[in-house]
């Protein structure tokens, strides 16, 4: 239990810090959009900021396994999140949510691999999966509070932009205190480390999965066009109201089925999982493509939550699986340095192809992902063999 009290004090973090961060996220394509932002301003923002972070989450990775210091890091880059936010209450400009969204990201490469990292050292390989659904449980139970106080604040108290993300920015700030009282095992190299020696120590079949959860990167487009899309169904009152309630339901799906499918990795092994999470993206875009009902919507913005918990903390499960214990932290950072790279011309695809025709934009997240369900596939197969 001591070692699993870690788990406990970072989903407290990631609790409190996701509350904060969906006060924000599903107001922020409409507050885009009423700065003047299309479909290009939205992907650029998505994809820009994750991969300004991206060489963040590499290097703090990486240095948190060189010096066996990784908390500070983690502390840190909530702490930067939360001061990004505040920003964000006076922006007048899309350009100004561009860099303030780029800093919120940043703060979150600083600690998303040296976070990871302590949890993967916390638990036991065999549990592994289990305690990252249970974080992730956390995380996606921040997100439902976060979602609904969005929708109380905003839409039923009528209150600003401006006085949301202030609220949300303070309680950034309380999220950081749970970390004081984390404690992380040392773990000495057994040579002189490098990023060069750990890069060496990677097997092929790590290697092979940054590519691939890259390529699902690429596809995996931002949610802000899953909620702009179900936007057209609505007029009045509803035009923020309804988006909202189905980002709540996509972000309530992700909470229930978070742990179950940790306990799945564990039980059927993290590949079926993770071929099962790629399969239903392809489901959710083509529901996307030729559903036009309150209830089919419903249905996809469920599994669409289904998905992100299939895919999310399993990949992360299954990157520590494969690292070697003394540069699980590099490996993190080194697939989030992929996956986020991939961010960025991922959304701005997504947004050009969104100005062009929305079914453009789904229909390209359904052929990218038919590719990685299928070279997984392959991968899988050889490294069975």
């Amino acid at each position: 239990m001591k070692k699993e009290k870690n788990v406990l004090l970072l989903g407290l973090v990631s609790f409190i810090n996701d509350t904060s961060s969906k006060i924000i996220e599903p107001l922020l394509p409409l507050f885009i959009a009423s700065l003047g932002g299309g479909g290009i301003a939205i992907g650029l923002i998505s994809g820009l900021s994750e991969s300004v972070a991206a060489i963040f989450k590499m290097l703090s990775g990486y240095w948190g396994d060189k010096l066996q210091k990784r908390k500070g890091f983690v502390f840190g880059g909530y702490l930067t999140s939360a001061l990004a936010k505040f920003g964000l209450a006076f922006s007048t400009v899309w350009g100004l949510v561009l860099a303030l969204k780029s800093v919120e990201r940043l703060g979150k490469g600083l600690r998303s691999a040296p976070r990871d990292a302590i949890l993967a050292s916390s638990v036991d390989k065999e549990k592994r999966g289990k305690y990252f659904g249970i974080h992730r449980a956390f995380d996606s139970g921040g997100s439902v509070l976060g979602s609904l106080l969005a929708l109380l604040l905003f839409w039923y108290l009528g209150m600003s932009f401006k006085m949301l993300f202030i609220i949300a920015g303070i309680l950034g700030i309380f999220s950081v205190l749970p970390v004081l009282f984390v404690k992380e095992k040392k773990v000495v190299p057994e040579q002189k480390f490098s990023f060069k020696v750990g890069w060496k120590e990677m097997n092929k079949e790590l290697k092979w999965f940054f590519i691939i959860s890259a390529m699902f990167a690429l596809a995996n487009f931002s949610y802000m066009f899953f909620v702009l899309r179900v936007q057209d169904f609505f007029t009045g009152s509803l035009l923020v109201g309804g988006p909202l309630l189905f980002y709540i339901i996509y972000q309530v799906s992700y909470t229930v089925m978070a742990v179950p499918a940790g306990f799945l990795s564990d039980r059927i092994g993290r590949r079926k999982v993770l071929m099962l999470g790629y399969g239903s993206f392809i489901l959710v875009c083509l529901g996307f493509i030729f559903f036009d009902k309150f209830w089919h919507f419903i249905i996809m913005f469920l599994l669409y939550g289904l998905m992100y918990a299939l895919v999310n903390s399993t990949e992360r499960a299954y990157v520590s699986d494969l690292a070697p214990r003394n540069i699980r932290g590099t490996a993190l950072g080194t697939y989030y340095l992929f996956t986020s790279l991939a961010v960025l011309p991922g959304g701005l695809i997504a947004g050009l192809l969104w100005d062009l025709s929305k079914i453009y934009t789904f229909s390209y997240g359904i052929a990218l992902g038919v590719i990685v369900l299928f070279l997984f596939w392959v991968a899988v197969r050889e490294n069975e063999h």
